[in-house]
C-alpha cells in the first residue's frame, strides 16, 4: 500500500501515538517541512531531525517502502497534489536555463518509465474490452486534461461512431451527461490538482449504473475511489506545466489495443476516410 507513493502525511498524523521518540521526530520535521524534504537526502534529513541517518532509512521502511528513495516520493506526491501553479512554478524556477530542455525531456522519459512499471495490465485489457462493448463512450478531461480528452474522442471515432468528449462550453458536464445509460461507458481523466468536476461527473455517472474508467496518476487518487477501473500514469514534473507525455502514451496504447480488436472496421473507415480527404485536400501533397 505504501509504495502507492500517496497518503504519507495523513499516515503519519493517524500513527504519531505509536511512533517512538526517533520516528516522531522525523514524522514531526516530515509534516512541518513537506516542502523541502524531496530534496534532502537521508543524511540532510536525519540532521534536521536529530536522528541517525540509519534511523531515517529504518523509519521509511517502518512504514512500509521500499527505503528512503521510496519515502521521498510518497512525500512529493503529497506535496505535489496541494500546491498552487504559482508555487509549482517557484519550484521550476531553480532550473537553469540551459538545462531546461534536457530536464523536461529526461522527466517526460522518466513518467514513461514509471507508467510502464506501474500501470495494471491487467486493468488495462479490461477497460479495451469494456470501452468495446460500450453502447455509448463519454470522455470527460477538464482544464489540462481536455487536450488528452480530446485526442482520444479523435482518434476512437475512427474506429467506431459511438465516442463523444463532454463539453463544458456553453453548458455544465452534467448536461453533456444527460443520456449516460447503464450500458455506456465514461472515461475521466485528472491528474493532480485535481478537478472536482470530474470527480463529481464520474460519481454521477455511478449514480446511473455507467461503466467508469479513471486514467489518472495513481490509486488513491479521487477519481480511483470512483471507477470500476482505473489507469495509471505518472505526471511528475518541476514546474507549473504537468507532464502529459506518459498519459499520451497511455491513451494511445489503449485506442491501438482497440483498434486492433476491430482491424476490419477500422480499414473500412480509413478507406472512406482517406477518399474524402483527397476530394476535399485534407492534407498538403507533395
Amino acid at each position: 500500500m505504501a509504495n502507492d507513493a500517496t497518503g504519507l502525511i495523513p499516515e503519519l498524523n493517524l500513527t504519531h501515538c505509536r511512533l517512538s521518540k526517533s520516528y516522531r521526530a522525523i514524522a514531526a520535521f516530515i509534516e512541518e517541512h513537506s516542502e523541502l524534504v524531496p530534496t534532502m537526502t537521508a543524511a540532510a534529513l536525519s540532521k534536521e531531525a536529530g536522528v541517525s541517518e540509519s534511523t531515517v532509512v529504518r523509519f521509511a521502511n517502518a512504514l512500509g517502502y521500499d527505503g528512503y528513495p521510496a519515502l521521498l516520493n510518497a512525500v512529493r506526491y503529497q506535496v505535489r497534489k496541494r500546491l498552487t501553479t504559482d508555487q509549482r512554478l517557484a519550484l521550476g524556477s531553480e532550473i537553469s536555463q540551459e538545462n531546461i530542455l534536457n530536464t523536461v525531456l529526461k522527466e517526460d522519459m522518466r513518467n514513461i518509465r514509471h507508467t510502464i512499471d506501474r500501470v495494471d495490465g491487467q486493468a488495462f485489457l479490461q477497460a479495451v474490452d469494456t470501452l468495446l462493448s460500450a453502447r455509448r463512450i463519454y470522455i470527460l478531461g477538464l482544464r489540462s486534461a481536455a487536450p488528452l480528452a480530446q485526442f482520444m474522442t479523435y482518434y476512437l471515432s475512427f474506429i467506431m461512431d459511438n465516442a463523444a468528449q463532454v463539453s463544458t462550453g456553453l453548458g455544465d458536464v452534467f448536461e453533456g451527461l444527460l443520456y449516460l445509460r447503464p450500458e455506456d461507458v465514461l472515461v475521466g481523466i485528472s491528474f493532480p490538482r485535481y478537478s472536482t468536476r470530474t470527480v463529481e461527473a464520474m460519481r454521477f455517472a455511478r449514480r446511473t449504473g455507467a461503466k467508469i474508467i479513471a486514467i489518472t496518476d495513481s490509486t488513491r487518487s479521487p477519481l480511483s475511489h470512483e471507477a470500476d477501473l482505473c489507469l495509471t500514469a505518472a505526471t511528475e514534473m518541476s514546474s507549473f506545466v504537468d507532464s502529459l507525455a506518459a498519459p499520451l502514451s497511455l491513451i494511445n496504447a489503449l485506442i491501438v489495443a482497440m483498434g486492433l480488436k476491430k482491424r476490419d472496421e477500422l480499414h473500412a473507415h480509413l478507406t472512406r476516410l482517406e477518399d474524402i480527404w483527397s476530394q476535399s485536400s485534407a492534407y498538403v501533397k507533395k
